[in-house]
């Protein structure tokens, strides 16, 4: 009875699950198990077979990568097809004669260079889109643990929580950066890798054929990955990771060899099998065994990879890590056919030398062990105690001075009124040599300025220090005054400096010693030269009106600011710096919003404020920003992405569009999103306000898109437009070539 009970409370939970409307991401994950079950059908003798013909060029896997494109684009799925006729696609692909368009794009540089971008159509897309689903599938559970960067699980955050938590104790770090446009030896090779894992010539020669058309150009180092700009494409990654597997594969080979099986650091016998027992299991653990200075077992690599970025981390001597990073660079220009700087750096691990990784900085800083905090901690107690008790005697002392100053004035005044005159007085005697008609005020004064010099004051001292020190406390007690300044004394001497016993008591426990971590660090000073050049602040830092914002709506200016604040917590809320980070949300982005506002509609700032309040809670002040970190953890569907299947939207960058048009019946225009037939209000300019060089700083803002697109006029819908500027789309959700 208790198991018909469970069954049907299983079921019902199960219903009510259905009931619900799947998120974007559960639709993503259904789309690639159905591909997936097609792709494992046709697993036969070790090897994927004739992959291309029986689920690539299949109207259903066309149909499921459409609606994986409009997934990423955010779209109504309930929508058709739009008229795109699969079946055709299907029959041109088995006939191998699809063709492969795009739009092409130009740009005049320097003297008769021209730069140009070449974007895949929509059908193009689909089947790129489609062979990338495909190879996800067969190569996902083989990719190594080092490698990051467009895959399930393994995005930037991942990549620099290894750095920071699990690599222990270096010595030296250096990094890596390839270079080399894809020409025609890379694809032969890479074919020959797919090759041992699927057996399909049409395959292989329908990825020569992208080539042959430049709807497959990609590029080692040519720009920052995962970026979601619409020059990276869907199929580029995927192929890249495959590409650098054998790099992966290469690195587990020297590490072993280092760590385990070299002569120079292994003696013979028992110890050798135990290190080389102890690296297998190493390999086998998901976390990196911690390596200290007191392990003598000789030098430890660590690696990670972020597509083309390579970041490297060497425990030992530095001739080792010379001789380490040699073979490496070695076997990527051998054997892999790369371009790598050979003058690369090795860095030493310490405080004054951070290495960029990621758009970010990794350095290594002293961190305080629990006893030690505590100390201080008792050491900053005591000193303000201390400052108490001295402002609350302070406080007191100047109370009685300003009472012997009421005093004497009154009784000034009193010498004046001759009935209460004492002639005995001092004051009545030293009254003769008061001038004629000077007032009393003024006679009061030149007392003072007597006895100032009578004590031989220093100018500078303030009038509170004079009536403390000089006038109320020598009529204090001496005892009260020695036992004040003993305690000043004590506290003074115990701030200064630990006592010997404390000292010793720390440096008696192993565990009581400072320990050196690893930070990942933001770059601020790049963000600020990135609101710089957006105009966001003036050169000396002060938030400013966004001019090229003003003519779109208020709720579209503040998704655009808001757009900014999203990505910097969603990306920066675990970083050692992140409180500089929060100070430029509310101090700098918070204000060039209301600045914005207040230009547009030309009133006082303060009326902004009151009039949009509720809008701009969504770029909180400092103190709110904690209450939506707590928020934004809490929401489950926030960060439930996936680096494979949401390639380039969470971590796209955001980009600056300004107001061209005003769409009218004359002139009509829809929105230019994949798979969206919406009209579009309006027509907006894109503006490309830089184009760094890789790598770049992660800012928050899109770099390195492709000069050919500044100015480019797109149509997007008001929904589309706000998924831009909040990143829930990236510019390759946007098809550019509708108006050429």
């Amino acid at each position: 009875m208790l198991a018909k009970d469970l069954a049907f409370l299983v079921e019902e939970s199960s219903s009510l699950d259905d009931s619900r409307p799947k998120t974007r991401m559960e639709e993503k994950r259904s789309l690639e198990l159905r591909i997936k079950k097609r792709v494992k059908e046709q697993y036969v003798n070790g090897k994927f077979q004739n992959l291309m013909a029986r689920v690539i060029a299949n109207p259903d896997t066309l149909q499921d990568a459409y609606n994986c494109i409009r997934l990423n684009s955010n779209v109504d799925m309930t929508n058709s097809a739009d008229g795109i006729c699969f079946k055709s696609i299907v029959d041109e692909l088995h006939c191998g004669h699809f063709d492969f368009k795009a739009n092409t794009f130009s740009v005049s540089t320097r003297g008769a260079r021209k730069e140009v971008l070449v974007l895949p159509n929509l059908r193009t897309r689909i089947v790129q889109e489609a062979i990338r689903m495909v190879l996800e599938v067969v190569y996902k559970p083989h990719f190594s643990k080092i490698s990051h960067g467009c895959r399930s699980g393994r995005g930037p955050s991942t990549a620099l929580k290894y750095i920071s938590k699990e690599i222990s104790c270096p010595n030296w770090w250096f990094t890596m950066l390839l270079n080399k446009r894809v020409d025609a030896c890379i694809i032969n090779k890479l074919i020959s890798i797919l090759q041992d894992k699927i057996e399909d010539m049409q395959l292989y020669a329908t990825i020569r054929s992208m080539f042959d058309a430049n709807v497959l150009s990609f590029e080692f180092g040519g720009f920052p990955k995962g970026q979601g700009l619409p020059q990276e494409g869907v199929l580029s990654p995927v192929l890249m990771n495959i590409y650098l597997d054998l790099f992966d594969h290469e690195f587990y080979r020297l590490s072993m060899i280092y760590e385990a099986l070299d002569p120079d650091f292994g003696d013979a016998g028992d110890k050798f099998h135990s290190k080389l027992r102890n690296w297998y299991r190493r390999q086998l653990k998901d976390k990196d065994l911690k390596y200290t200075d007191n392990d003598n077992s000789g030098p430890r690599v660590h690696c990670c990879r972020f597509m083309d970025e390579i970041f490297f981390a060497f425990s030992g001597s530095k001739d080792v890590a010379l001789r380490f990073k040699a073979e490496i660079v070695n076997y990527l220009k051998s054997f892999l056919h790369l371009d790598v700087d050979d003058q690369i750096e090795i860095l030493p691990c310490d405080e004054f030398h951070g290495i960029r990784f990621l758009g970010t900085l990794v350095q290594r800083s002293r961190q305080e062990s629990p006893a030690t905090r505590a100390v201080h901690k008792l050491k900053e107690k005591v000193k303000l105690f201390a400052s108490q008790k001295q402002e609350a005697w302070n406080a007191g002392t100047v109370r009685i001075g300003k009472k012997w100053l009421a005093h004497g004035l009154r009784k000034v005044k009193e010498s004046e009124i001759k009935h209460l005159v004492d002639g005995g007085s001092n004051l009545t005697k030293i009254s003769s040599f008061r001038k004629t008609g000077m007032e009393t005020d003024h006679w009061f004064k030149v007392l003072l300025k007597v006895w100032m010099e009578d004590i031989k004051t220093k100018e500078p001292e303030s009038e509170k220090i004079l009536l403390s020190r000089y006038v109320a406390e020598p009529a204090l007690p001496q005892e009260l005054m020695d036992s004040y300044y003993e305690f000043l004394k004590r506290a003074d001497d115990y701030v200064s400096s630990e006592t010997a016993a404390t000292l010793a008591l720390l440096s008696s426990s192993s565990l009581d010693t400072e320990c050196v971590i690893t930070e990942i660090v933001a770059p601020v000073n790049a963000i600020k030269k990135c609101l710089f050049r957006y105009g966001l602040i003036t050169s000396d830092g002060y938030p400013r009106t966004s001019s090229l914002l003003i003519l779109q709506d208020n709720s579209q200016i503040i998704d655009w600011f808001s757009g900014i604040f999203c990505r910097w917590i969603r990306w920066y809320r675990d970083f050692n710096n992140f409180n500089e980070v929060k100070l430029i949300i509310s101090k700098v982005l918070r204000k060039s919003c209301i600045r914005t506002l207040a230009a547009k509609y030309r009133i006082h700032e303060n009326e902004i404020e009151k009039r949009f309040d509720s809008e701009l809670s969504r770029i909180p002040s400092t103190e709110e920003i904690e209450q939506e970190l707590e928020h934004e953890m809490s929401d489950s569907n926030t960060f439930d992405t996936d680096e494979a299947l949401m390639y380039g939207i969470s971590y796209s960058g955001l980009c600056l569009l300004s107001l061209a048009r005003i769409v009218s019946q004359s002139r009509p225009c829809n929105c230019f999103v994949l798979g969206c037939s919406a009209a579009a209000p309006s027509v907006y300019t894109l503006h490309v306000m830089e184009r760094q060089k890789f790598p770049g700083w992660n800012t928050g803002f899109s770099s390195c898109i492709h000069p050919s697109l500044n100015r480019r006029r797109i149509g997007l819908c008001k929904k589309h437009l706000k998924d831009l500027y909040l990143g829930h789309i990236s510019l390759q959700s946007i098809d550019f070539g509708v108006w050429k």
